[in-house]
């Protein structure tokens, strides 16, 4: 098996564990345990996605640099949804969901555009994900007066 043919293996291989690992991880209870498990092995599957990715793009003959993008588009929103879920600033939950579900929403679409030569398949995971992903944003954002950062400041000092 020559270089190539290993790196592409893990690149499916890694977006196919992505796409699993990502469902799961947004299907889990938001708690300490499998949630946090899953979302870890994400980011995993979504680095080797990219890392092998990027190498794959550098050594092809013609480069589907619209592919690759998205790549560096998932990795960069699930890196920062995790930065957002460690850190738990006030109001970090609406924004760790829109991140994380956003990059697995990216997934989808590169892997609809490999195994589906259609416009759609561009545009059909965003249309379908975009008001999930704003419904269960909305649902965890902070409700009640102290919720309000103008308050919130005030209450603080």
């Amino acid at each position: 098996m020559d270089v190539h043919a290993l790196l592409l293996a893990a690149h499916v291989g890694a977006g196919c564990a992505g796409l699993l690992i990502g469902a799961a991880a947004l299907l889990a209870r938001r708690r300490r345990g499998w949630h946090v498990r899953l979302g870890r092995a994400y980011q995993g599957a979504v680095a080797l996605m990219t890392s092998t990715a990027l190498v794959l793009a550098g050594t092809a003959v013609t480069t589907p640099w619209g592919l690759v993008v998205i790549a560096v588009a998932t990795e960069a929103a699930a890196l920062a949804g995790w930065v957002v879920a460690r850190r738990r600033r006030p109001g970090w939950l609406p924004l760790h969901i829109s991140l994380t579900a956003g990059s697995y929403v990216s997934f989808v679409t590169a892997a609809s555009m490999v195994n589906w030569s259609s416009p759609l398949a561009w545009v059909l995971p965003t249309l379908i994900g975009s008001p999930l992903i704003a419904w269960a944003a909305r649902r965890a954002r902070p409700r009640g007066p102290a919720s309000r950062p103008a308050l919130r400041r005030t209450l603080a000092s």
